[in-house]
């Protein structure tokens, strides 16, 4: 319903105002945009989509996995966590070219940029989370002289589950921004390219309907991620009694 007063408000105001089309078009022209210009967008989506799924299950994977090697040896924690929170604060505008330099101008650097941008949240996360356990439920492991790797299985993954998923919802769109930006660098397919070029062209009504169709790429990937949540994590779906 929000979603509907706003768009009807944008189209309200922009005919109000006279607003000129190339500084910010009607809604009802991005539609025609999105509909004339459907075959364009549809060969450029699936290039994104790619980078980001695949930069999405990198980069979290290579999250958690490191996640599981910080709580299982604080040592290692210690020593290579300030590396990572140091590599963190290089922006990725400006790791992009680099990638691009080694990689080449092929789907990889744009892969890897989706995947550096979606794994920090979900390493943080995941340390929280595989550390937010219960006192008690440790020490009835160690009554039950549990083995380390069947702790860890059987309560801290639990209890990281909920935390991993948080981060894993923020990563949808990181992961989807970080393909986006690595079109823009250095690219000839995808919607970051397709941006690129309409905004040379001063196609405006295109470049917001590109636009569109980069929130709906984020928004999909985000409610797949909350249904696996609901699917998994269930026990936080119950009522307190």
């Amino acid at each position: 319903m929000g979603f509907v007063l706003f768009v009807a408000l944008w189209e309200a105001v922009v005919r109000a105002f006279a607003v000129p089309v190339y500084l910010v078009p009607a809604p009802s022209k991005v539609f025609t945009a999105f509909v004339d210009n459907w075959e364009l967008i549809y060969s450029n989506t699936g290039q994104t989509a790619q980078e980001a799924f695949l930069g999405f299950a990198i980069g979290n994977a290579a999250a958690i996995a490191l996640a599981v090697v910080f709580v299982m040896s604080p040592f290692l924690e210690r020593l290579t966590f300030p590396i990572v929170v140091g590599l963190r604060t290089v922006p990725i505008i400006a790791i992009a070219p680099i990638l691009i330099i080694i990689f080449g101008n092929d789907a990889t650097p744009k892969i890897v940029i989706a995947a550096l941008i979606s794994f920090f949240p979900t390493l943080v996360n995941a340390i929280v989370g595989f550390k937010n356990v219960d006192p008690k439920m440790l020490e009835l492991m160690a009554i039950l002289s549990a083995r380390p790797w069947e702790t860890f299985l059987r309560v801290r993954v639990f209890s990281a589950l909920p935390f991993i998923f948080s981060a894993l919802k923020i990563a949808t769109g990181n992961c989807v921004l970080g393909a986006v930006v690595g079109e823009w660098i250095g690219a000839d397919r995808g919607l970051g390219y397709l941006i690129i070029q309409s905004t040379f062209d001063f196609n405006t009504t295109l470049l917001y309907a590109t636009m569109l169709v980069v929130s709906i790429l984020a928004i999909i990937a985000f409610g797949l991620v909350a249904v696996a949540e609901k699917l998994i994590v269930r026990w936080e779906q119950e009522p307190a009694r």
